[in-house]
């Protein structure tokens, strides 16, 4: 368990924390690039990491994101005027460019205007995999952008949605990394055909590997007909996991905890081919609400089924077996569970076993991150070739390491024409053998 004080530092990230100053240092995801779907168009209000902004396309297609208030009198620019390269106040009509800079003064006489010396607060953005991507560190600072292999496919490879969940991002994160719960939280709503893990639970090791990009999470399940069955998930700093891929042919899931604030979450849900587009079967599947993410409101992305309405939990279904929870939904019943624990769970009264070896680690390589950062200055990851990597879920002869087992399936290919010549040239980050890359067994 956590002491009160370090669940404190992993779960507070708004202006000034220690954790939140280490999360501004990596590109975030803001919003989709179809929420700003053409210039001039109406800007967009939106929270992250504990921070009211407005998100606009100017006239040349760039987006702004800029504080919410005008630095005038603290008018909303929510209700600005998009026009002419600039975002305009109503109120008194000053105006920002995409850089936070005021262009225009109109209330002003030429003569005593001073709009050189007006500048809002806006962060540098970037679009790549149909998301809007924002750097809220230090101005100067930015890295060069993580290769994840879902933003560099087509879109036609892609599908994206996301969904409000009233939580802090660290709950968000530990659920998807927890893999005992699988067996009982998402019992009998998995798509029929589809092995599962409780078909496969049988006595395991638990392997996990320092990378390039965070951690890799491997269980080998010892099945006794001569074969093991690996499933390895992918850990990415700040908040990323590529979900473990069910088989070669299969999209691979992405889960992005990108933080409102300090107890609101935006799960962005990525599914993904490397090599094809997407089937109409795997794109009605993945908004079935029956099965994945849960239907959402287009307006605020909050979901249908809540808190508020207790998930519309059906106590029948739960009784007759037809679902261990009786909760709709895989996304849904993640919500309902880490939403129960309360905005942001004390940690220090939790009783911990040894099931719960990838959440321990998972905070412990924080804590460190943390310390680096704050001691040292050091800053993990930032190498744009150590996020080549992808998930698996693969069979393979009994008494393989885990890198014979599973191979090149774990390493992704980077399209070359989304790289320049320089990029091209220099060779990834091995899995495994990242910065202070060791491997932990369990």
């Amino acid at each position: 368990m956590l002491s009160r004080e370090e669940n404190e530092l992993l779960t507070r990230v708004g202006p000034g924390t220690p954790f939140g100053n280490l999360m501004r240092r990596y590109w975030i995801p803001a919003l989709f690039s179809t929420h700003l779907p053409e210039p001039d168009g109406p800007p967009v209000r939106l929270k992250l990491l504990g921070e009211n902004l407005i998100a606009f396309r100017d006239t040349n297609g760039k987006v702004g994101l800029l504080e919410e208030h005008c630095a005038h009198r603290g008018a909303s620019l929510f209700f600005g005027r998009n026009q002419e390269c600039g975002l305009r106040c109503v109120y008194h009509g000053w105006k920002y460019d995409v850089m936070g800079q005021c262009v225009d003064m109109p209330n002003e006489p030429p003569e005593t205007s001073f709009a050189d010396k007006i500048r809002v607060i806006a962060y540098p953005c970037r679009e790549m995999g149909g998301v809007v991507w924002a750097y809220m560190g230090p101005a100067g600072t930015e890295p060069e952008f993580p290769e994840l292999e879902w933003t560099l496919v087509p879109d036609s490879h892609r599908h994206l949605t996301r969904r409000w969940q009233e939580t802090n991002w660290l709950q968000g994160v530990e659920g998807g990394f927890d893999p005992t719960h699988l067996a009982f939280l998402h019992r009998g709503t998995r798509e029929p055909g589809r092995p599962t893990r409780e078909a496969i639970a049988r006595p395991s090791l638990a392997h996990t590997v320092a990378t390039g990009c965070g951690l890799m999470f491997a269980n080998r399940r010892i099945l006794g007909d001569g074969r093991d069955y690996w499933s390895v998930n992918q850990w990415m700093l700040p908040f990323h996991k590529l979900i473990t891929r069910l088989g070669d042919d299969d999209p691979i899931g992405v889960h992005a905890w990108v933080p409102i604030d300090d107890e609101n979450t935006m799960l962005l849900s990525i599914e993904y081919h490397p090599d094809r587009p997407l089937t109409e079967r795997e794109h009605a599947a993945i908004v079935d609400w029956n099965f994945i993410h849960g239907e959402t409101d287009p307006a605020t992305d909050r979901p249908v089924l809540n808190k508020a309405n207790d998930y519309l939990i059906d106590r029948e279904l739960q009784a007759n077996g037809g679902s261990f929870t009786g909760i709709k939904g895989i996304g849904t019943q993640d919500s309902a569970v880490q939403e129960s624990m309360g905005a942001i769970y004390d940690r220090s009264q939790e009783h911990l076993g040894g099931s719960d070896a990838f959440i321990v680690t998972i905070r412990e390589h924080l804590l460190q991150i943390l310390k680096d950062f704050e001691s040292e200055g050091v800053l993990r990851a930032l190498d744009p070739t150590g996020y080549r990597v992808r998930s698996a879920g693969l069979f393979a002869p009994s008494g393989l390491s885990l890198e014979e087992a599973v191979g090149d399936a774990i390493v992704a290919r980077v399209p070359a024409t989304e790289r320049s010549a320089a990029e091209r040239s220099r060779k990834p980050t091995p899995v495994g053998l990242g910065r202070g890359g060791r491997e932990m067994t369990r």
